[in-house]
């Protein structure tokens, strides 16, 4: 199976299953003498671990992270830097009932019909579980980002129909871990968090959107052709579990617009040239300006719900698929370390190309 490797300068490759014995990464590229912090690692995946709060699912995953590699005396050497994550709260007979049938909306059908096999135990190397590698090697990605003053952040925007009307602008950032739903207004939360525990009693799901801001981004990161830099962000985001959809700047929105109101007017403060609005995003011609990168992320409902289902099974027979186990009544709450650490690699791994970009 290939399609385990992200990145071309900063490059990630996560291994592992749902239900095997351990998740980790392997970053290649990190240069040495980065300060790394295991403390700061775990920080990340704790906002990303199961059983957090009670609008989540109750897997009970501590998530600790071990350094294998790569890190000396808290610096990195340069080398590989290895990092793994055991399974500890696996009970992979919640899956026997759907060895041989195909669940709606999940990766069973298409990945049995490709590779002839698979692992049935929480969607195997599908599952969401496969994130949490990612949220490590964000995490190194986000500290090599901050030695250049580049910060990364995400919160919950959207759940269902309740929606925040407000920009990132607008908002206080350090009021977003307030609260278990990581939305930065305290009534609106309030409202998502019922809504939620209200699908969940129905053994429903509902999806949301997650806005990721990138703040301090120099100018030059991107290219304009193959490897424009919001390309690669929606390829980042798009390979996460349950995204439907990526939009950056005025995004959809946009299109109802005229030019005159749509365009960026440069203006120069001080001894830098700045625009006036941003709707592009802070990218332009698939290159950074300078302007704070703001992007949405949609997430699709948890595709299994606490409800029996029509489908049919590998031999095309008719079946009902109960729903079982421990799932998210909404990802997004979880979702948002996730789109930081796609975000911080796209970053991260733009910055050192930028680098061989100039004699």
């Amino acid at each position: 199976m290939s399609g385990n490797t992200f990145g071309s300068h900063f490059k990630v490759m996560t291994y592992g299953e749902s239900h095997g014995r351990a998740i980790g990464v392997v970053i290649d590229g990190c240069p040495a003498g980065l300060t790394v912090k295991q403390e700061e690692i775990q920080v990340d995946l704790d906002r990303r671990r199961p059983g957090q709060s009670a609008i989540v699912t109750q897997r009970k995953e501590g998530d600790h992270v071990e350094i294998l590699s790569g890190v000396f005396e808290g610096r990195s050497t340069g080398t590989p830097i290895s990092m793994i994550i055991y399974n500890q709260d696996q009970r992979s007979k919640d899956y026997g009932h759907i060895a041989e049938k195909y669940r709606p909306s999940h990766a069973d059908f298409t990945y049995q019909e490709k590779f002839g096999h698979r692992d049935y135990r929480g969607g195997g190397r599908s599952s969401a579980r496969e994130t949490a590698a990612r949220v490590a090697a964000g995490a190194i990605a986000k500290a090599l980002l901050k030695t250049q003053g580049i910060q990364v952040f995400g919160y919950v925007s959207q759940v269902g129909h309740l929606k925040l009307d407000k920009s990132h602008t607008e908002i206080d950032r350090h009021i977003i871990e307030e609260n278990v739903i990581r939305c930065p207004d305290a009534e609106l939360a309030r409202q998502m968090e019922a809504f939620i525990r209200e699908v969940r009693k129905d053994g429903d799901t509902v999806g949301g959107v997650v806005t990721g801001v990138v703040t301090g981004c120099p100018v030059g990161l991107g290219a304009p052709a193959f490897d424009k830099l919001h390309a690669d962000l929606g390829k980042a985001m798009l390979s996460i579990n349950a995204c439907k959809g990526f939009e950056y700047g005025s995004g959809f929105q946009g299109v109802t617009w005229r030019g005159s109101r749509h365009n960026d007017i440069f203006e120069k403060i001080g001894d830098k040239i700045v625009t006036t609005t941003n709707h592009s995003g802070g990218i332009q011609g698939g290159i950074s300006n300078g302007m704070d990168i703001y992007f949405r992320v949609a997430f699709k409902p948890v595709a299994t719900i606490m409800q029996s289902q029509p489908s049919v099974d590998q031999s095309g027979k008719e079946t009902t698929v109960d729903g079982k186990g421990r799932h998210d009544p909404c990802v997004v709450p979880r979702a948002v370390a996730i789109v930081e650490a796609m975000a911080a690699l796209v970053l991260a791994d733009h910055l050192l190309r930028s680098r061989s970009d100039k004699i």
